[in-house]
C-alpha cells in the first residue's frame, strides 16, 4: 500500500501524519518505508487491510484533511 495524508506541514510532521506513522510501524507488516511525501508497506492481506483500518480512523481522528491511499495486490504469478 502507498499513502498520504494532509495538509501537509513542511515545518514539521502534524499530528495525524504522526499517528499514520506510528500505526503502521507497529503494523504487523514485512516491509515499510516512512517518507515526508509519501509511505509504502508491503505485507499479506490481513495485515495490510488491519492497517488501514487503524490508519484511516486513527489520521482522520487526529486532524487529517484528507488522506490518499493506494492498495495493489501481488500475486506469486505477478512478474
Amino acid at each position: 500500500m502507498e499513502f498520504t495524508t494532509e495538509p501537509f506541514d513542511l515545518e514539521e510532521a502534524p499530528a495525524h501524519a504522526v499517528a499514520a506513522r506510528e500505526v503502521i510501524q507497529k503494523a504487523h507488516l514485512d516491509a515499510v518505508d516512512v517518507g515526508p511525501f509519501g509511505n509504502t508497506a508491503e505485507g499479506d492481506a490481513d495485515a495490510v487491510l488491519t492497517a488501514v483500518a487503524a490508519l484511516l480512523r486513527d489520521s482522520l481522528e487526529s486532524g487529517a484533511t484528507r488522506v490518499s491511499l493506494q492498495v495493489n495486490v501481488i500475486g506469486e504469478d505477478t512478474p
